[in-house]
């Protein structure tokens, strides 16, 4: 069975509830595409058994409460491990976390509102909103207004385009690959600078700049166990 078939049965059989399944799954596993699930949800409330506002609400609810399991995961785990994390990587330092901790905070809203447009962010993007610990009621707010936007624009094609609704599929699909392509070029291009910075950093013979940090850590953590300092 296709993700097509699969999302129509869980549909058919659960109706509004279904359509809350599938988007909150999307958000959890981004290859299952809401761009197909969205406009098939519209095709069912265009039928007599099902409304479109009902099928609107639940996908908005779906996005939701799949964000909220993300930012969850994100608040876990929370920028005191996340700074120690840092510290110990070969090619990230602090002062690369200081400056996500400042776009987060000059950026951040924006970032979380925008990226329910992108395919694959939109769910990853909950993950450093919890991590930098936004307020969770403006992070509910702005990810259901995006989600709604973009829940309102698929399922109105599927709920007027009817079954025709597969003529968009192949810009839709295009749409995501250029979205994947451009993050995955923005992740190599990061990479290459933290690599070209690193070679230059021990070409001049510098030290390490998180050297400091690691040694203030290692003091602290022989402080709490006992009389060694």
């Amino acid at each position: 069975m296709n993700i097509v078939d699969w999302a129509v049965e869980t549909m058919d059989s659960f109706g509004a509830f279904g359509v809350f399944a599938l988007i909150f799954l999307e958000n959890l596993f981004p290859p299952i595409p809401s761009e197909v699930i969205l406009p098939l949800a519209g095709v069912a409330a265009a039928g007599p058994h099902h409304s479109f506002w009902a099928m609107l609400l639940a996908s908005v609810m779906g996005s939701v409460v799949g964000a909220w399991l993300l930012y969850g995961l994100g608040r876990l785990l929370g920028p005191k491990r996340l700074r120690s994390i840092v510290i110990r990587l070969p090619l990230v330092h602090v002062e690369d976390y200081d400056k996500s901790v400042d776009f987060m905070d000059r950026h951040g809203y924006k970032a979380i509102f925008f990226a329910r447009f992108v395919p694959g962010i939109r769910s990853l993007i909950s993950i450093p909103a919890g991590l930098y610990a936004m307020p969770i009621g403006m992070f509910t707010l702005l990810t259901a207004a995006g989600s709604a936007i973009w829940n309102t624009i698929f399922l109105t094609i599927g709920f007027y385009m009817g079954s025709n609704w597969t003529v968009i599929e192949p810009y839709t699909g295009i749409f995501s690959k250029v979205a994947y392509a451009l993050i995955a070029l923005l992740i190599a291009v990061f990479l290459i600078r933290l690599i070209v910075r690193e070679a230059k950093r021990r070409a001049l013979g510098l030290p390490d700049p998180d050297q400091q940090h690691l040694d203030e850590r290692e003091a602290g953590s022989i402080d709490e166990q006992g009389e060694q300092r």
